[in-house]
């Protein structure tokens, strides 16, 4: 499958939050969208990303783009994390791998010369129609929101 850029259509996803919420794209339709993946709950990278994304969400919401993190982990995981970390933002549990597999972010993966299989950390920028504007494929963890605001023009 060939990667997703900037430029491309988002594909559709629908999936269930840490809330039990069905999220889907259309959600979305007319508004922008920060769409992260990230490979599991409770992990240190997972953990200051997120926790990232939490400590500037207003300033996300003002500039009226909403927050969506995804990964395979369930909705009582998702729930256990958002409620430790007080994240204000939806996590889908796509534990069938569908929206994962869509945007084309598992894959080989290298830590410390163990190869193995899983979500490679990834955010997509997904303008008011639907659009990928940009894909963050080398997150900052810690400092994602800065990385984002770099690249894109608010």
């Amino acid at each position: 499958m060939e990667a997703l850029k900037a430029g491309d259509k988002a594909p559709d996803f629908q999936g269930k939050d840490q809330k039990g919420n069905l999220i889907k794209q259309s959600d979305f339709s007319g508004k922008k969208l920060i769409l992260y993946f990230y490979p599991k709950d409770n992990t240190p990278g997972c953990t200051a990303e997120a926790c990232d994304f939490r400590d500037n969400y207003e300033m996300w919401l003002s500039k009226g783009y909403a927050v969506v993190g995804v990964s395979a982990d369930s909705e009582a995981s998702h729930e256990k994390f958002a409620e430790k970390h007080e994240l204000p933002f939806p996590l889908i549990a796509d534990e069938d791998k569908s929206i994962i597999q869509a945007y084309g972010v598992w894959g080989e993966k290298n830590l410390y010369g163990k190869k193995s299989m899983g979500i490679k950390r990834t955010t997509f920028v997904i303008d008011e129609k639907g659009v990928i504007t940009k894909v963050f494929k080398q997150v900052k963890s810690k400092t994602h929101t800065d990385q984002i605001l770099e690249k894109i023009n608010l």
